[in-house]
């Protein structure tokens, strides 16, 4: 598959339910909560990436389309060809992604500058 023209960062959208742990329960994924923190503090990001928030509930299908449905775990990081791909980076349907929000805000850091996550 060809990498997309920017960094193409998937995040589920928050709140969500998940009626599985409880019928009334609002939810938010703690690794994107994360990443969208690391975008609050480098907002130049986003105007060098494509964001997509996506629904909690599964098939995540526009994540399918570029990773498979193993690799729908959010958040994800598919990185375009230019700039340098970091150790944390992994292959998948021949794109290189990241994945995990220490991760991502790593990659993110490495590749489009700005604050990092603190080791």
């Amino acid at each position: 598959m060809t990498p997309p023209p920017k960094d193409l960062l998937f995040l589920l959208a928050a709140p969500f339910k998940d009626v599985a742990l409880s019928p009334t329960a609002d939810w938010f994924c703690w690794h994107c909560a994360l990443v969208e923190g690391a975008l609050a503090v480098n907002p130049h990001w986003a105007e060098r990436m494509v964001i997509r928030r996506v629904a909690f509930p599964r098939p995540r299908a526009e994540v399918i389309s570029w990773v498979g449905e193993a690799g729908q775990s959010l958040p994800t990081l598919i990185l375009s060809a230019s700039g340098p791909a970091p150790a944390e980076a992994r292959t998948v349907n021949g794109l290189n992604i990241v994945q995990g929000g220490v991760a991502i805000a790593a990659a993110l850091a490495l590749r489009l500058g700005g604050a990092g996550p603190h080791p």
